[in-house]
């Protein structure tokens, strides 16, 4: 495989460039990959393992903007393999583009193991979380639970998912938060008002205040910013 040099903002690689030494346990019906990272050298190491792993086709992308292209031309592939930290926007935000326009399957693959990028990666619609530094089996286990249906996460940041969006509050008791509560909260510490979290959530000023409410019984504090220093502090809002 010829190496992916910056320059190269999109390449395609079918595997059959590859000898057939290196293919030695080859699905019967191969699997189409995008592949979206910024260090081209890393890039190439997964298209090598994906095509070891029977990869018909893998494509790559380099940003946000060059994988919305790739997407765009190719339709949805049967896998995504990205990081979050893309130079140009946002990885979960891609994650979520991607399921949204019927990428079935998605696998995120990031140096952070920070549970507010793990909780987000997986309610954005990823069934995978990496770890950069993960060992090759371990990638390759994650990859192939994903193909086979499942999801998957690094063994390092599985416990961050076991405690789910729990908050605990002012008497220090665990309170489980619902998707819809953790996005008001993310949006009050981004200092946004009621009025404008109904504007980017779809929702009345009324409601949004009745989810505050709601928190605040949870989490024993009508304070606003109490609740969010205990949201931040649980890693469940950055």
């Amino acid at each position: 495989m010829a190496t992916v040099g910056l320059s190269q903002a999109v390449r395609s690689t079918p595997a059959g460039a590859l000898p057939a030494s290196m293919v030695p346990h080859p699905r019967e019906e191969l699997f189409s990959v995008l592949v979206v990272d910024d260090h081209p050298l890393l890039r190439e190491a997964i298209s090598a393992r994906l095509a070891q792993m029977g990869a018909g086709t893998v494509h790559e992308a380099a940003t946000v903007a060059e994988a919305r292209a790739r997407a765009q031309a190719t339709g949805p592939c049967d896998l995504a393999i990205l990081d979050l930290g893309l130079p140009d926007g946002s990885g979960i935000e891609l994650v979520t583009e991607l399921r949204s326009h019927g990428w079935p399957r998605v696998v995120v693959l990031a140096s952070s193991d920070d549970p507010y990028a793990v909780r987000s990666a997986f309610q954005a619609g990823a069934q995978a979380y990496l770890l950069k530094s993960a060992s090759p089996v371990v990638v390759t286990d994650g990859v192939r639970r994903v193909l086979e249906g499942g999801v998957y996460a690094d063994p390092s940041v599985a416990p961050v998912l076991a405690t789910g969006t729990r908050v605990a509050g002012t008497d220090n008791t665990p309170r489980e938060l619902s998707a819809r509560e953790v996005e008001v909260l993310q949006l009050v510490a981004d200092g946004q008002s009621n009025k404008e979290i109904g504007e980017e959530l779809s929702l009345s000023a009324l409601t949004v205040k009745s989810h505050l409410s709601r928190i605040g019984r949870k989490l024993g504090t009508g304070d606003r910013a109490q609740m969010v220093a205990l949201a931040m502090r649980a890693g469940v809002i950055r």
